[in-house]
């Protein structure tokens, strides 16, 4: 399989094998993240694809340092953004709106967030998730990330669901107070 670094090469040579390549070794990676979201297999191979055209587009005036990353941050929010499309007048079903639910009492209010751009804002859940131990990082990653549900989490990990929640109940704790502790306050 072809390193990334040669991958990324590809891309900004504008080589079309990039996509080839990107496909063949991300592909899965990209897909589990869009059918997490989306729970539908159509759409989320529509995002994957238009996972390949943003690359396509964003890496001559880009270079990623972790490619994985680059492409999973893609496909979330393509799929994301699917997901609010398809859902504007249905509320509820699914794991979307239960992980955004639980991290409402977490997240800023506008007026505390307008003094942090994106980067910092990023860099602060950063913090917060490398602070954490490996499991409970697990925990948090693939509950908020890959919007995994507790029960996927508590079978992945080895865990019951119930200790997957109350894990999941102290990290929000710990996620508003460090929010908190930066200027950034629900």
């Amino acid at each position: 399989m072809t390193d990334d670094q040669t991958i990324i090469q590809l891309y900004w040579e504008r080589n079309e094998e990039a996509l080839v390549e990107t496909a063949e070794k991300y592909g899965s990676f990209c897909r589990s993240i869009a059918e997490n979201i989306l729970h539908n297999s159509e759409d989320a191979k529509e995002c994957v694809n238009d996972t390949y055209l943003k690359t396509w587009n964003s890496i001559p005036s880009n270079r990623p340092r972790i490619f994985p990353a680059f492409l999973g941050r893609i496909v979330r929010n393509l799929s994301f953004n699917r997901y609010k499309y398809s859902h504007t007048e249905k509320r509820g079903g699914g794991q979307i709106a239960v992980v955004l639910d639980e991290l409402s009492e977490c997240i800023p209010d506008k007026d505390a967030s307008v003094a942090f751009d994106g980067n910092e804002l990023a860099e602060v859940m950063n913090d917060f998730v490398a602070s954490l131990s490996e499991r409970n990082r697990n925990v948090f990653v693939m509950r908020y990330w890959y919007t995994e549900s507790v029960g996927k989490i508590a079978s992945e990990l080895h865990m019951s669901e119930n200790n997957v929640s109350v894990i999941l109940a102290r990290l929000k704790t710990k996620l508003r107070a460090h929010l908190a502790e930066r200027g950034l306050k629900p």
